[in-house]
């Protein structure tokens, strides 16, 4: 039987509010703000030790290496590191926000899980995401690549694919887009990995879709999941233009419970059925909590972040859903969470969480996590550097303090004290993991 390991990312030094991602409400409703990396990152941290403090697998992925100035000289600027700077910010200042982007901190998109007795081929598999369709996230990919090799090393438990082809077609944004559900008293499980276009053909027509369908099948066929395992569904073209940019922000699950809004799914009703279909032998049945346009519209969801929130298994039975604060505030997502504790159903608490410095760029607790369906054998075989124990949380926070700003404007980019502190932030990181 699996257990959960949820990788955080840890948030960089250089956060910042850039509104680069298109289709993210949030992070385009407050480009140009003030940011404060010091908030952002001790808030994750909370979040990360409290589910450590429930006796639960936490760990958390390193900031990347910013600013990215090979981006700068790519783009065809010239000199020293801080003329470099001092140009983009002049001449192309999204270009400038974009070598600066901490948007390796929302770690459901640093890649997509197979649990390895989901796969025929028996170990657990992680393909690190592409992350083509935005030019800020897509000088992640080698870095995660890295990350994922080093850490996972194990080559009898774990397999590392590289990232699909850097081509439109493969797009692909990770685990944001894939779901999976469990028997928690058997092995069977069901992956649902949902794409938002089929390869030119997003049926959107206000925001792009990210996800290809061409990338969750080749994730499939890499994965070798078995044949009973997955299904791949079309997310709902009116939830991209309402500002879903990933799946994760109309549904979360986990184990035999499913959390979903009515406009999550194209052709919704259809694919319920199919899902319950293909649970229908599971020892503890599939439960389905399907949230109503009336009872939450779709712009409520995505201002609450509701569906965003973190579903964990607790050691002693039930489930925490961990959500946002945004979610306590809405009247109308506060009322959903009040009768999702009051229905039949796995969840047996709620906490909400101050996450407002990611909220405020788009991303919410599930964002900044990814779950890894893991058993005892192979998580003894991660490197306990990246593991939440309390001495690493300690450090943590130590390295936050030390390294990071309590405030970062879009003028402070400019700053070329602030490559220097970047530079010295990264060499403590190292130090800490052993990099």
């Amino acid at each position: 039987m699996s257990k959960v390991l949820n990788l955080d990312g840890l948030v960089g030094p250089s956060h910042n509010y850039g509104g680069l991602a298109i289709g993210n409400l949030a992070s385009a409703s407050h480009k140009g703000a003030a940011s404060s990396p010091k908030q952002a990152a001790l808030q994750g941290l909370e979040k990360m030790w409290a589910l450590a403090k429930l006796g639960l697998p936490q760990g958390f992925i390193p900031p990347q290496p910013r600013p990215n100035l090979d981006l700068l000289r790519a783009a065809g600027f010239r000199g020293s590191d801080s003329q470099l700077i001092d140009q983009a910010y002049l001449r192309a200042p999204e270009l400038l926000e974009i070598c600066y982007s901490a948007s390796a901190m929302w770690a459901a998109n640093s890649a997509t899980i197979t649990a390895a007795e989901d796969s025929d081929d028996r170990r657990l598999q992680i393909t690190p995401a592409n992350l083509i369709s935005a030019l800020h996230r897509s000088q992640e990919a080698d870095s995660g690549s890295r990350f994922f090799s080093k850490f996972f090393a194990n080559e009898h438990l774990f397999i590392v694919h590289q990232p699909l082809p850097a081509q439109d077609a493969f797009a692909d944004e990770g685990a944001a887009n894939h779901i999976r559900l469990s028997d928690p008293d058997s092995t069977r499980a069901l992956n649902l990995f949902v794409f938002g276009r089929d390869n030119d053909q997003s049926r959107t027509t206000r925001f792009p879709a990210r996800q290809s369908k061409l990338a969750s099948e080749s994730i499939i066929r890499k994965h070798q999941v078995r044949e009973t395992a997955w299904l791949l569904l079309r997310q709902n073209p009116e939830a991209i233009d309402g500002g879903a940019f990933h799946n994760d922000v109309v549904a979360v699950g986990l184990d035999n419970f499913l959390l979903i809004h009515e406009q999550a799914f194209h052709d919704q009703a259809a694919v319920l059925d199919e899902i319950r279909k293909r649970c229908q032998l599971w020892r503890k049945p599939l439960i389905i909590f399907e949230v109503s346009q009336r009872e939450l519209s779709l712009g409520d969801a995505v201002k609450s972040y509701l569906f965003n929130s973190q579903l964990v298994a607790l050691k002693d039975g039930g489930m925490l859903l961990l959500a946002p604060q945004e979610s306590a505030d809405n009247p109308n997502s506060a009322k959903i969470c009040r009768q999702i504790l009051e229905a039949d159903n796995p969840v047996s608490a709620i906490e909400f969480f101050d996450l407002k410095q990611s909220m405020r760029n788009g991303g919410g607790p599930a964002c900044l996590r990814l779950s890894i369906p893991i058993d005892q054998q192979a998580l003894d075989q991660i490197n306990p550097a990246i593991m939440l124990s309390e001495a690493n949380y300690t450090k943590l926070k130590r390295f936050i303090n030390q390294h990071y700003r309590d405030r970062l404007s879009p003028d402070d980019l400019r700053d070329p004290l602030l490559i220097e502190e970047m530079h010295t932030a990264l060499s403590a990181m190292n130090k800490l993991i052993g990099r």
